[in-house]
């Protein structure tokens, strides 16, 4: 004799509890093997990482790119040569007035070609070879603001003709400008040291031989369209016109 539900007395027909209970629980547990339901983009959005995410390397920073024709090292060097070859026009034009003033100062004329060309100390009020004997002072601040336009030059200085052209200018002026400070009568009055007498001509002094060379330098310089940087005029005319779009 069997109870009612037992396996002997069951009737197929007629579900029981456990029949009813499991198609609810279509959700498997972690164990049992049943495939899991997608998750909504909500919650995967929400969920933590399994990984961290590596962040993205920083961009390597650019160096620098030197323009085209820019050369630094040459443009120090053409400096070097506008010094030293004004040092060397300041110093031989300075050795020469104190040997003259020391030997020759009140003392006759000494003959180097005949009477052509003559050694004889004068002391100059003016500007080169004797001019504007009258503006002593007006000379002295000329010959600062042509050493401050020369240095303010020098900056962008490329050219080897134009340092040694701007170096005999420098030289020079340095050469007479020391004799305005610190000669007789006072200073920025004194009067420049001229001893070399050409016939015909003048008296002057290696300081104003080296401006005067200086000077004509710049002029050939300039006629021929080069300029201190080292362009030349019909190319720095093509460059601006390019930059222009013409």
């Amino acid at each position: 004799m069997s109870t009612q539900g037992s396996p002997q007395t069951r009737d197929d027909s007629v579900p029981t509890p456990a029949d009813v209970v499991a198609p609810a629980g279509d959700v498997a547990g972690p164990g049992d093997g049943a495939p899991a339901r997608p998750e909504a983009p909500e919650a995967a959005a929400a969920a933590p990482a399994s990984s961290p995410v590596p962040s993205p390397a920083p961009a390597p920073t650019p160096l620098p790119v030197e323009p085209a024709g820019a050369e630094e090292p040459k443009g120090r060097r053409r400096i070097g040569v506008l010094l030293v070859v004004a040092l060397l026009a300041f110093l031989i034009d300075f050795g020469s007035k104190l040997l003259v003033v020391a030997r020759l100062e009140n003392h006759s004329a000494i003959k180097v070609i005949g009477d052509v060309v003559t050694f004889q100390v004068i002391r100059n009020s003016g500007a080169a070879f004797g001019m504007g004997q009258a503006l002593t002072v007006v000379f002295t601040m000329i010959a600062s603001a042509v050493i401050v336009v020369i240095w303010r030059i020098a900056r962008r200085l490329y050219s080897l003709p134009w340092a040694i052209a701007l170096g005999l200018l420098l030289g020079g002026a340095l050469g007479n400008l020391t004799d305005r400070l610190f000669r007789s009568p006072g200073v920025f009055r004194g009067h420049v040291v001229d001893f070399i007498s050409v016939q015909h001509f003048a008296v002057f002094n290696l300081a104003d031989s080296a401006i005067v060379c200086g000077g004509i330098l710049v002029v050939l310089l300039s006629f021929r369209g080069s300029n201190p940087d080292g362009t030349v005029h019909q190319q720095a005319d093509k460059g601006e016109r390019a930059d222009k779009g013409e």
